[in-house]
């Protein structure tokens, strides 16, 4: 399996950076990963199972309340898939994601059998193997090297977003968003999410992993995300 397209990650990083001081809340191209090409994907039973499978997770998974995993297929042709919408996007930006999502990886992972792609709005992953409920560690760790925070706001920050990782699994959709007052600092806003496949259990220990994991590098940071196969975090001014 290949890393995450990094490059990708860093530019859209910058932008919600961006965004987020201007209070906007654009859906953009967060992070892409597709498996090695595979010339079995040109097959026609592939793409049929494929088409129907995205189709499934484009028309239902919108209206049922933004989560949806289904398979299509049997047996060696079975593929898995998943989609999730942010907890606090509207149904009509949930859909609209979706569909961006599928294009996404239709036309960047065309020859790949594993695909995951993540947007501001949602996330859309699917595979040729089982990972439903498969809590799995990869994650990276997305900073602005050049944007630092206040040293008294950094221990502060930490421990905040712990509780926001604590809270998050205890949540209806397993997502939460909060708000830390600085003082003359100004605000910072944290968010978490975990995809609703894996339980509430493992979404504390994966988020809280992950926060342990990239400590060092989240460092004094004044923005940073986390994305992993089942979770996202966020932390920015």
């Amino acid at each position: 399996m290949v890393d995450f397209d990094v490059q990708t990650l860093v530019v859209c990083f910058v932008f919600m950076l961006s965004l987020a001081i201007c209070h906007a809340d654009r859906n953009l191209k967060s992070a892409l990963q597709c498996s090695d090409a595979d010339n079995s994907t040109l097959e026609s039973s592939f793409r049929v199972n494929l088409d129907n499978l995205l189709g499934l997770l484009t028309e239902k998974g919108p209206s049922s309340n933004g989560f949806l995993k289904t398979t299509v297929g049997r047996k060696s042709g079975k593929i898995y898939g998943l989609m999730q919408c942010r907890g606090d996007i509207s149904a009509e930006n949930c859909a609209n994601c979706t569909r961006e999502s599928t294009a996404v990886a239709l036309r960047d992972c065309s020859k790949s059998k594993t695909v995951l792609v993540w947007l501001t709005w949602c996330f859309l992953r699917y595979s040729d193997e089982h990972f439903f409920g498969v809590w799995d560690q990869s994650s990276t760790a997305i900073v602005n090297e050049t944007n630092f925070d206040n040293t008294s706001v950094i221990s502060r920050g930490l421990a905040f977003m712990s509780e926001v990782a604590v809270t998050t699994s205890k949540q209806p959709l397993m997502f939460y968003t909060a708000v830390l007052d600085a003082g003359r600092f100004g605000k910072r806003y944290g968010m978490a999410q975990c995809t609703r496949d894996i339980s509430r259990a493992d979404c504390s220990r994966c988020l809280d992993t992950q926060l342990m994991t990239f400590r060092t590098t989240i460092g004094n940071k004044r923005g940073w995300e986390v994305y992993g196969f089942q979770l996202h975090v966020v932390w920015y001014h």
